[in-house]
């Protein structure tokens, strides 16, 4: 029997390479859909000895079956974001507590105690709708951060820039994590103001009122303030490479690096970059990079491939999942993601329709 302590307190590579294989036999034995997906690739799980050998469930089966490794009920349900008539995941997750325990301790490794920042979350998609993990994890990290001026934003950008240049001149840590278009949104809305201010500015000038605390009045330059970003533009404006993004988000910011946060529906943990999209995951996440024209061997570090996922906290539905995302790994096992495939059959993962 495999518990949270097992997976929690994951201390090196070795131990984490012999947890993940006591994983995959548990889900093997466990889990149908991967067990049938396993067959169908002729894998003897008695003969797997290696995290090379495990085999990866294209993230797409959240779509079309209940990927479940125990006969509970769902406590939630995460479900993805999708235009009309789309099939979306399903993430049907039967202990909520290892979600938790999955974000609280992953979120500690990279920044700390969460009562020291104010999180403030512009996340218009995602409140729009039901079942988002992402919705799910902040609210109670909010939650966690016992602070009153904690909270979500959906579209009120004004009270958000307020708050923001308010927490922030008070030298208040604050964590603004928001979807990338909607973090963008707030920059204009900022320009904008900015730009009524300068009006305001130059005709008191002309009437000789003083002005000079006028221009500061809305402008950003946060100090104090973490930008962390998530979700894309999610249909909302044209998609942009990191380097562009980030370099417009600093800049309408007035910070030096923005923060990345890399979940999903079909995952229970999640991996953050600390600026210059280059990522890192909490002691029981890994990653493998694999062929994008054989999905099952891998390229070397520094190579662009499918991004392979394991994710332990997914003990109770599978651990082992091939993403969609395109990206690369570093030898120190931090990874970048440069894209997604064009397609959404990946090429090489869909061996199988159960």
């Amino acid at each position: 029997m495999i518990t949270a302590s097992d997976i929690f307190t994951i201390s090196s590579q070795k131990q984490f390479e012999k947890t993940a294989l006591k994983v995959f036999r548990f889900q093997h034995e466990n889990n149908k859909v991967y067990r049938d997906f396993c067959d169908f690739l002729k894998v003897n799980p008695q003969q797997v000895k290696s995290l090379q050998q495990i085999p990866f469930l294209p993230i797409q089966f959240f779509k079309s079956h209940n990927v479940v490794s125990n006969t509970s009920p769902a406590e939630v349900t995460f479900t993805s974001s999708g235009t009309t008539g789309m099939v979306t995941s399903k993430h049907l997750v039967t202990d909520v507590s290892l979600y938790e325990e999955s974000y609280r301790k992953g979120f500690s490794e990279f920044y700390g105690n969460i009562e020291d920042y104010v999180i403030l979350a512009l996340l218009p998609s995602y409140l729009e709708r039901e079942g988002s993990s992402l919705i799910y994890m902040v609210e109670d990290l909010i939650k966690l951060s016992n602070q009153p001026d904690s909270g979500f934003y959906l579209h009120n950008h004004d009270d958000l820039i307020k708050k923001l240049t308010d927490l922030d001149e008070s030298g208040q840590n604050v964590i603004l994590i928001g979807v990338t278009y909607a973090l963008l949104d707030l920059i204009e809305t900022f320009n904008n103001k900015q730009s009524s201010v300068e009006n305001e500015k130059k005709v008191l000038d002309n009437f000789g009122q003083k002005t000079e605390n006028l221009s500061k009045k809305h402008q950003f330059q946060l100090k104090n303030t973490i930008i962390m970003e998530t979700g894309g533009m999610k249909g909302k404006r044209k998609e942009m490479i990191r380097e562009e993004l980030h370099e417009q988000l600093c800049k309408g910011f007035g910070v030096n690096a923005i923060h990345s946060e890399y979940g999903m529906t079909e995952l229970l943990g999640q991996a953050y970059s600390l600026g210059e999209g280059v990522f890192e995951c909490p002691s029981w996440m890994h990653i493998l990079v694999r062929d994008p024209e054989d999905a099952l061997t891998y390229v070397k570090d520094g190579k662009t491939g499918g991004i392979n996922v394991i994710d332990l906290a997914n003990i109770n539905s599978c651990s082992f999942i091939a993403t969609q995302d395109l990206g690369k790994k570093n030898p120190n096992n931090s990874f970048e993601v440069l894209g997604r495939f064009d397609n959404s059959d990946i090429r090489g993962c869909n061996l199988m329709v159960l």
